[in-house]
């Protein structure tokens, strides 16, 4: 082969690995970080409210640092798809978690919505584990250099 058809080549399947089903991967991460990203701001924003809310359900209000830090970070990684598998399987637990600790009254309306909107976004993070973040991601170009 030539120099020009390897770069033909390379072009082309590039090009292949940019598609509509690409954008959807993309936009799904966005869609599922949305909600963390926001929620982890708010907490820094709510700190002390936040705090006395999680003591309030028996959890310690020292581990926020590490909520914070999970939701705000993790939700950025998912963004640009950087370590996606491993974050979204920790987003996945902690949904899971969250729901069971601060919403399981499923007799409340709200509560039983807000715990099976965790546990549907669960659903999705597995989805993004199982399958990676796409070739629109860090974790697409990473693999492409190797």
């Amino acid at each position: 082969m030539t120099t020009a058809t390897l770069d033909q080549t390379e072009t082309l399947s590039a090009a292949s690995r940019l598609n509509g089903s690409s954008l959807a991967d993309l936009l799904g991460r966005i869609g599922l970080a949305a909600i963390f990203l926001l929620a982890g701001l708010n907490k820094v924003g709510g700190y002390t409210g936040t705090q006395g809310y999680m003591e309030s359900a028996g959890v310690s209000g020292s581990l926020l640092p590490a909520v914070i830090a999970l939701e705000v970070l993790g939700a950025i990684a998912l963004i640009i798809g950087f370590q996606t598998r491993m974050v979204a399987l920790a987003l996945a637990a902690f949904s899971v978690l969250s729901g069971l600790l601060f919403h399981f009254n499923l007799g409340d309306q709200l509560q039983f919505i807000m715990f099976f909107k965790n546990i549907a976004l669960a659903g999705g993070f597995l989805v993004v584990a199982a399958h990676g973040a796409g070739a629109l991601s860090v974790d697409a170009l990473r693999a492409n250099r190797r």
